[in-house]
């Protein structure tokens, strides 16, 4: 008598980039065009290019718990599935979701093999769109408090500002908290010159993509929504005259040691 021996299926949390097909990489292409079963927010199902004939379970963008457990079942049944984020699947994404499940739940899934596919970040996306504004350190912080309270938010605001890191901002604004943005402008204004450049990109990589460069004191805030990304730059970031918009703005990776700047 023959036992039969379960299939087992595997996972992989993947980034298709800003949802343009030429900034998915090869690797993530090959695996959605493979898979059995593709997880996600509605909005980034929608965004993939690839052509698959896989079976799409969408779901709304607060669910990430429930739908990094579901996506592990589908895999846990055999099923070869792919979750998907936009941009890169560690940042601000899907990935630590579901990694999370598996630290909640240990032995339950040990035997599903996960693999996480990097993407083309939205920061990194808009950063190539004017130059080199990630030239030197930089740090990315999500302005959302649906996961964490608001003042460890300007905590964290006020020392990235303060150590004079770049900064990009994820989830700026939305119907629910139209203040924050404006909030985390004059948080970082007390670091940062009314000059300093910020870089604004709504929808990048997409047909309706717009750029600008902007100074901290010009930035209008009833611009910003959630499809757009913000780089506001350190007190080294220049914008290079005359020269058009695909490389205008860069921080220098150096610095002059004999100037005063910020610091912790």
């Amino acid at each position: 008598m023959t036992t039969a021996i379960a299939k087992v299926g595997r996972l992989a949390v993947v980034g298709i980039g800003p949802g343009r097909l030429g900034w998915c990489t090869p690797e993530v292409a090959d695996r959605i065009a493979s898979a059995t079963d593709l997880v996600g927010y509605t909005t980034y199902l929608d965004l993939v290019a690839v052509a698959t004939d896989a079976r799409r379970h969408g779901s709304d963008n607060r669910v990430e718990a429930k739908r990094a457990a579901a996506a592990l079942d589908l895999a846990a049944a055999g099923r070869d599935v792919v979750v998907v984020s936009s941009g890169d699947p560690g940042v601000f994404a899907m990935a630590s979701a579901v990694v999370e499940q598996l630290d909640r739940s240990p032995g339950k899934w040990d035997h599903v093999p996960v693999d996480v596919l990097p993407g083309v970040s939205a920061a990194h996306a808009l950063a190539s769109r004017v130059g080199a504004p990630l030239g030197h350190d930089f740090c990315t912080i999500s302005l959302s408090d649906v996961l964490k309270p608001w003042d460890v938010i300007e905590r964290r605001l006020d020392a990235a500002a303060g150590a004079d890191f770049v900064i990009a901002l994820y989830n700026p604004t939305s119907r629910h908290r139209p203040w924050q943005f404006g909030r985390a402008l004059e948080v970082i204004g007390e670091h940062r010159t009314p000059d300093t450049p910020m870089i604004v990109g709504r929808d990048v990589g997409r047909p309706d993509e717009h750029v600008q460069v902007v100074t901290l004191a010009t930035c209008e805030t009833a611009a910003i929504d959630m499809r757009t990304a913000v780089i506001i730059g350190s007190s080294t970031t220049r914008v290079v005259p005359g020269r058009p918009l695909a490389s205008s703005v860069y921080t220098p990776r150096w610095y002059d040691r004999s100037a005063t700047h910020a610091t912790a």
